[in-house]
């Protein structure tokens, strides 16, 4: 078989199960390859799927989720996988892979999108396309036990989680209406006092619905019930992915945000989980050194991009200085008007 040519075609109806299957079995698959993803994402924003499946003989032998993304503000772009950390190419060999981005190449010249995105999580660039660091992942092993994760915890973020501890957090993981509710309002806060966008509660509700049980949100709560911290996670094979999460002032003097992260580690470890997955952070910014004080190193994201009708390189990000205004400007907005205002915004900015 390993000598038969290689077809390359978008995915068909009836085929979901396969493609997930073989997402499962890849060693480099992430649930942002999954077709939950893709439902939660058309059903939210209204993006075009286009996923792209290599066979070899009639069986699968590589997969390439994208999305094509169309916005007023901020152009057209052909991205794997939008608004996820991971995505491009998996493929049992170098066949399959280069018939996979030669489609892709291929299918954004005719769509005549302004870029082509492959969000890498490891280095590809004998494929082509001009590669950007601008990201790290941070992912490391689970201890053994629940027992065993304060003492690997280094000693300055261990006595903030000591701190939740003596001050009575507890943490609950939930996915009903309630929960959802009370995420959202952390979630908002938090990307507000980072002057970002709001994504719309709806892509909690569909993430969740897409997911089932493979999602869920931790909310860790004070001794009167008040919610103070909570993350949304994702669960692929053994790994706990939190993605999603925000937080009140009053999580800071109570070491909320860290007492999160340690209870989904101890939580996840009780469930069978082995491997922490703390997601991508820009390099020396606040949530890539609060990673690092709790044991993780970066890994770079090598994301690449093959260049259509652009001229140069994307730079939709908040480091970018001709957004600076423009965010410290969003930080004064109400909150209500922010999730109003955000998800107008942010569904251009996968």
């Amino acid at each position: 078989m390993s000598g038969m040519q290689v077809t390359v075609s978008q995915l068909r109806g009836g085929e979901d199960a396969a493609w997930d299957a073989y997402v499962e079995a890849h060693p480099l698959g992430s649930p942002y390859h999954l077709t939950a993803w893709r439902d939660a994402i058309e059903q939210t924003f209204g993006h075009e799927a286009r996923y792209l499946a290599a066979r070899r003989g009639g069986v699968m032998v590589g997969v390439l989720p994208l999305f094509h993304v169309r916005s007023l503000l901020f152009g057209s772009m052909l991205v794997s996988v939008a608004f996820a950390v991971y995505g491009g190419v998996l493929a049992d060999d170098e066949d399959a892979a280069r018939a996979l981005e030669d489609a892709a190449v291929g299918l954004a010249d005719s769509l005549g999108v302004d870029y082509l995105e492959l969000r890498d999580r490891v280095d590809r660039a004998e494929r082509g396309g001009t590669r950007k660091d601008l990201y790290v992942t941070f992912r490391k092993p689970l201890p053994g036990s629940p027992e065993e994760v304060l003492g690997q915890i280094p000693r300055k973020t261990r006595r903030m989680v000591r701190l939740g501890i003596k001050a009575g957090l507890v943490g609950e993981l939930g996915r009903g209406a309630r929960v959802v509710d009370e995420f959202y309002r952390l979630f908002a806060l938090n990307l507000r006092k980072l002057g970002t966008p709001a994504f719309p509660k709806t892509l909690i509700e569909n993430l969740l619905a897409a997911f089932g049980e493979r999602a869920d949100i931790l909310v860790v709560r004070t001794p009167e019930k008040r919610p103070v911290a909570a993350v949304l996670n994702l669960y692929f094979r053994d790994e706990v992915l939190p993605y999603y999460s925000g937080a009140t002032p009053e999580a800071q003097p109570l070491g909320g945000n860290n007492f999160l992260y340690y209870d989904l580690m101890v939580k996840s470890i009780e469930r069978g989980h082995r491997i922490f997955d703390f997601g991508r952070s820009k390099a020396d910014t606040g949530p890539y050194h609060f990673k690092r004080h709790f044991g993780f190193e970066p890994e770079p994201l090598p994301y690449r991009f093959h260049l259509v009708r652009a001229q140069s390189m994307p730079d939709l990000n908040p480091t970018n200085p001709k957004y600076r205004k423009a965010i410290e400007a969003w930080k004064r907005l109400p909150l209500a008007l922010t999730t109003w205002i955000g998800p107008r915004i942010v569904r251009g900015i996968p």
